[in-house]
């Protein structure tokens, strides 16, 4: 799940059944001493002897029991890793049009491994469907744009990239630094090694790419051993994104997105209305008197307030676009990821996925 609203693919945008070298007592980590010489992209004086660093291990220790002296050597493990100040701070552009951001999600090999994804854990799925709502084809597609089903949960420490943003990239320090916070409150509760943990550029864990706060706050354990895993166990994974969705107001039995039927005589006013391809939501009504309906009735309640969503369409040349009604469930997708290209993507890849699953041809 990225923090931030990137319209780019997710890199990212975690246990009792976690990898063997992730899973190790968190105090045994704790105790790791510090290495005597860093890397050479590391900063000279090391986290660990830095003031702003110690305030903050001093605040662990005050308001969460750290013991200092032990959090000092696990953050002194910590590396600056230049390489994603870069990444955060590498500018885009053009935004993205949706023909070219969507491609990849929808290749035929991504869709046909959801298929095998879906038939693997139906049981799993079938579960989270029941218990929050949230249809399988949509868990799936979350975890196939995110990671690639797994394939792609990121090769960063942890440790290293909360650290490297919390200290050492000013403009969202606060947000990581109060990550960095959950990642440590994380892996204390899961007996795990702050050291051992991979995730993605910017610290996003697991197979769903949760942030340690999302983990904490969302993450389920649904096979009942005792603690959630993102990484290892399907049951947790699905039910950690149905769960995540639904306490972010997903609709049972709603409906995502709707063509939009736009009146030759009312589309420059309506046009207007759209803000980075994305309007305010409205009620139908109000829509409706400006000439946009959708093509086929609403599944949520009438009164339902929507949004009209662009997606530019290679098909019609570079100015052509479709036209959809952004429903509720569409607005709880841009919750896991703030992008309007990511919603569109997850529900895209999930329409194919379930038809592909089902024999229909696509």
């Amino acid at each position: 799940m990225i923090p931030f609203a990137r319209q780019r693919p997710s890199s990212q945008s975690v246990s009792r059944r976690l990898l063997p070298l992730v899973v190790l007592p968190c105090l045994l980590a704790l105790a790791i001493p510090a290495l005597a010489a860093p890397r050479a992209d590391a900063k000279p004086a090391g986290y660990a002897a830095r003031k702003d660093v110690r305030a903050f291990i001093d605040e662990m220790t005050a308001e969460h029991g750290f013991d200092r002296a032990a959090l000092a050597r696990t953050l002194g493990e910590a590396r600056y890793q230049r390489a994603i100040v870069t990444a955060m701070d590498r500018p885009l552009l053009e935004p993205p049009k949706w023909y070219s951001y969507a491609r990849s999600f929808l290749a035929p090999e991504r869709v046909a491994a959801g298929v095998r994804y879906w038939h693997a854990h139906q049981d799993d799925l079938a579960r989270a469907e029941e218990r929050y709502g949230v249809p399988p084809e949509i868990v799936v597609a979350i975890l196939g744009v995110e990671t690639y089903y797994g394939k792609n949960a990121g090769n960063y420490r942890v440790l290293d990239a909360l650290t490297t943003l919390a200290f050492d990239y000013p403009r969202r320090a606060a947000f990581f630094r109060g990550e960095l916070k959950q990642f440590l409150l994380l892996a204390r509760e899961l007996g795990m090694s702050p050291l051992a943990a991979k995730g993605s550029f910017a610290g996003a864990m697991g197979v769903p790419q949760f942030m340690p706060g999302s983990y904490r706050s969302y993450a389920v354990d649904f096979d009942g051993t005792g603690h959630p895993d993102l990484w290892q166990s399907p049951a947790d994974i699905v039910a950690s994104v149905a769960n995540y969705l639904a306490r972010h107001d997903w609709q049972r039995g709603g409906t995502v997105l709707l063509p939009a039927v736009i009146a030759a005589d009312a589309r420059a006013t309506a046009l207007r209305k759209l803000d980075g391809g994305l309007s305010e939501r409205r009620a139908t009504d109000a829509w409706a008197a400006d000439g946009v309906t959708p093509a086929d009735p609403l599944a949520g309640p009438a009164d339902e307030p929507v949004g009209l969503l662009l997606l530019e369409d290679a098909a019609d040349g570079l100015d052509g676009a479709t036209y959809w009604i952004a429903c509720n469930n569409f607005y709880v997708l841009t919750r896991y990821n703030r992008s309007r290209l990511y919603a569109a993507a997850v529900n895209a890849l999930a329409t194919a996925i379930k038809a592909t699953r089902n024999g229909v041809p696509r």
